[in-house]
């Protein structure tokens, strides 16, 4: 079988190391009738010990030929494939209880991340290997150098674990950094501090551009609209200082004031 250059393109490091890769699938705990979606599949180091334990698998692969390769290797009762761009898949088209997992390129995984935040009601649980260091500020706590905006939205809408670490050695070829693994639970409903992402999504915009700077400083015209004494929120505070509960109450805050275009 003729060989696939990873193409930089795509962001593609593939997956070898034996030990990482029991180790994931291990993590990921898949039972027969799960609904599993795999993001980049690649040639397969994931895909091949998910599907000995599930009854089907779907899998979302934007590199056309990799797509062609896996439809000539599996059954398409077996193995659907979507080639398509994870950025722009519309999640909701496949079901309900949705496990995601996957390898997700370096150059993708922040904006992706963000856009599958709109299906997490429909997700059970997703289990992703990404740059360390974007593991370490998808679990940053408030106050420290990793904590921002990806901390803040990530963590406003799941509940989050940092795994283990994936060394650049398990891949071909080997990336310049780091990997980790990360899973990510939706939270139940009743536990969303705040029913309105997009109105949180400015307003920690808006904080984390100048992150230096005082929050009352860095909010601009909306700073003088907020009661800062009754949000519990100090004068000199930062954006990277303020909890996801106290960014949930900010942005209450001002969408009872009419600033915020929701």
């Amino acid at each position: 079988m003729a060989t696939h250059q990873a193409r930089k393109r795509f962001g593609q490091h593939f997956l070898v190391d034996e030990a990482a890769i029991e180790a994931i699938v291990r993590a990921i705990a898949p039972r027969p009738d799960d609904v599993m979606v795999e993001i980049g599949p690649g040639l397969s180091a994931l895909t091949q010990p998910l599907m000995r334990a599930l009854d089907h698998l779907t899998v979302i692969e934007i590199d056309r030929d990799l797509a062609a390769r896996l439809r000539r290797q599996h059954a398409e009762e077996r193995l659907t494939v979507v080639q398509n761009d994870a950025l722009t898949f519309d999640f909701g088209v496949l079901g309900e209880r949705l496990r995601i997992v996957g390898n997700l390129p370096y150059n993708i995984s922040s904006p992706l991340l963000f856009h599958l935040i709109e299906y997490a009601e429909r997700v059970r649980d997703q289990h992703f290997m990404l740059q360390r260091e974007v593991v370490d500020r998808m679990v940053a706590k408030p106050a420290s150098g990793d904590y921002g905006r990806l901390s803040v939205m990530l963590q406003s809408r799941y509940r989050m674990v940092k795994l283990f670490d994936v060394q650049p050695e398990s891949f071909d070829p080997p990336p310049k950094v780091v990997s980790a693994v990360v899973r990510m639970t939706p939270l139940p409903l009743a536990q969303i501090l705040v029913k309105n992402q997009a109105a949180l999504s400015q307003v920690v915009a808006r904080a984390f551009a100048q992150r230096r700077k005082m929050l009352r400083k860095g909010l601009g015209d909306w700073a003088p609209l907020v009661d800062w004494s009754g949000l519990g929120i100090a004068g000199t505070a930062r954006a990277e200082e303020l909890s996801v509960e106290q960014f949930a109450a900010l942005t209450d805050s001002l969408l009872a004031a009419g600033v915020l275009r929701v």
